[in-house]
């Protein structure tokens, strides 16, 4: 299946930021997109938690797939995205019937971001099930392949341990065809065998405590080639999976050459999607200079060919 490239541009990178709307009001949320969305960004993303995980509690934390479809409504270009939806928060289907709705009040420009979910504090504080790893990845596999297959056939029926469909339908059809592009996260050996067999782009960063990747013991190196192995495998070729990372903007957006040193850095390892989280009021300025300045230079090179 060959990868889906939304942002308009088959030849070359994509810059991104990675907003969140934790801690954050509807209006903020709105005027960051708008921001993200005036300066030229190709795509900007929400999570999907239920609390700020770098928070107490009780910060604010919009629902995201919600809030993803008022964003969609106001913004008229930048691509549009959940990094990533967990999957232990919805049935697939429902997920898919959302992202549908968003694809279309977007006029095309969602990319339906998918894990397998990770943070054990909300699944307790309000009583949602987190299997243990092995069953989320077992729940996953299946929650992928539904979503994949009700994109491909007017009806699915699929007898799985975790998940049933008994003839479903999926109307009305995604406004991107042949499918809304997945984004897995993906960051250990089994995740990354289904990035290669169902992902349009994947997603993974440097190992960070308090996040996804804390305890992972691999490298992005050592990651990039179990993924090119598992594409082989499976007789696809490797280069039809976009490639997205992001790091923290304490780190990537200090100063100018700070930023330049992480796009370079992992675009010499093949990632065509980069984006940072923040920024900060006070990284505004760096922020508008980068996109006005840097992005547009560094979006005419090419990238590296894996």
């Amino acid at each position: 299946m060959a990868a889906v490239d939304v942002s308009g541009n088959p030849t070359g990178l994509r810059f991104g930021l990675f907003l969140s709307q934790a801690g954050k009001s509807l209006s903020q949320v709105f005027d960051e997109y708008q921001m993200a969305e005036d300066l030229g960004f190709d795509h900007a993303w929400l999570v999907d938690h239920l609390v700020d995980t770098d928070a107490p509690p009780s910060a604010p934390m919009l629902e995201a797939w919600t809030l993803l479809a008022a964003i969609a409504e106001r913004t008229r270009r930048i691509r549009l995205g959940v990094l990533v939806s967990s999957n232990t928060f919805r049935h697939p289907a429902m997920l898919l019937k959302e992202a549908v709705n968003v694809d279309h009040i977007s006029h095309g420009r969602l990319i339906l971001g998918l894990g397998a979910g990770w943070h054990a504090d909300e699944h307790r504080r309000y009583g949602i099930p987190l299997p243990p790893p092995g069953e989320r990845v077992d729940r996953f596999a299946e929650a992928v392949e539904i979503v994949s297959l009700l994109m491909a056939h007017e009806r699915t029926t699929y007898a799985g341990r975790y998940y049933q469909l008994d003839d479903a339908p999926l109307e009305p059809r995604p406004i991107q065809q042949p499918r809304i592009p997945i984004l897995i996260a993906a960051h250990r050996p089994r995740m990354l065998r289904l990035a290669a067999a169902y992902a349009d782009q994947w997603d993974t960063f440097a190992a960070l405590p308090d996040t996804a990747t804390d305890g992972v013991r691999t490298d992005l190196a050592e990651r990039i080639g179990a993924l090119d192995a598992a594409c082989r495998e499976i007789g696809r070729d490797p280069a039809e999976i976009r490639r997205s990372t992001w790091a923290k903007a304490e780190s990537a957006l200090r100063d100018e050459g700070s930023y330049l040193d992480f796009v370079n850095q992992h675009r010499a390892l093949g990632f065509t999607d980069f984006s940072t989280t923040g920024p900060s009021a006070a990284q505004l300025p760096l922020v508008r200079h980068l996109a006005e300045q840097m992005i547009p230079h560094l979006r005419g090179e090419p990238h590296a060919n894996r």
